[in-house]
């Protein structure tokens, strides 16, 4: 394939991927939360790099269309922050992914993304992801539910992991 068709190509997915986006604000307006079409584009590319940064390889997307349903009704968000929290949170999305060892679906990860940062996190992306996301990755990663969180006995096993690497 020439350079020519492939940059027409990779302009035609972007092109769109920012579409899949705004068709989102149908839903999101409902929040007085919306994209504008340069914020969708940012948010694309913001997945473009994170796949790239974290070494994963996406086939169809979706995941920037389901993390904006899935945080649209959360009361910690205002239009002011909303592409830059998007943002946030798709990087967030797949560096978790690759955290979790791939053994949690897209759904269920962004699930508990949107419990934790609604329920204990009250609306915090650093709490979200330094310690609610981190627990549950050491969970997932030695087996035990993604919830679990005694404290003493997750210490105990984390030195253990530690220890082993």
């Amino acid at each position: 394939m020439s350079f020519e068709l492939m940059l027409f190509d990779n302009f035609l997915m972007e092109k769109q991927a920012v579409s899949e986006v705004l068709l989102c604000n149908k839903i999101t307006a409902d929040y007085s939360l919306v994209l504008s079409e340069e914020q969708a584009l940012e948010l694309v590319e913001t997945r473009s790099y994170a796949l790239k940064n974290f070494g994963r390889v996406e086939f169809g997307g979706g995941i920037i269309e389901k993390v904006i349903l899935a945080f649209a009704d959360t009361p910690y968000i205002s239009q002011y922050r909303y592409a830059e929290f998007l943002n946030d949170l798709v990087e967030i999305f797949y560096y978790f992914k690759n955290e979790t060892l791939d053994l949690m679906s897209d759904d269920d990860l962004i699930s508990y993304m949107k419990k934790y940062f609604d329920g204990v996190c009250q609306g915090s992306l650093e709490q979200l992801k330094h310690r609610e996301l981190e627990r549950m990755a050491k969970n997932i990663r030695l087996g035990l539910d993604p919830d679990y969180n005694d404290l003493y006995e997750t210490e105990k096993i984390w030195e253990d992991e530690d220890d082993n690497e």
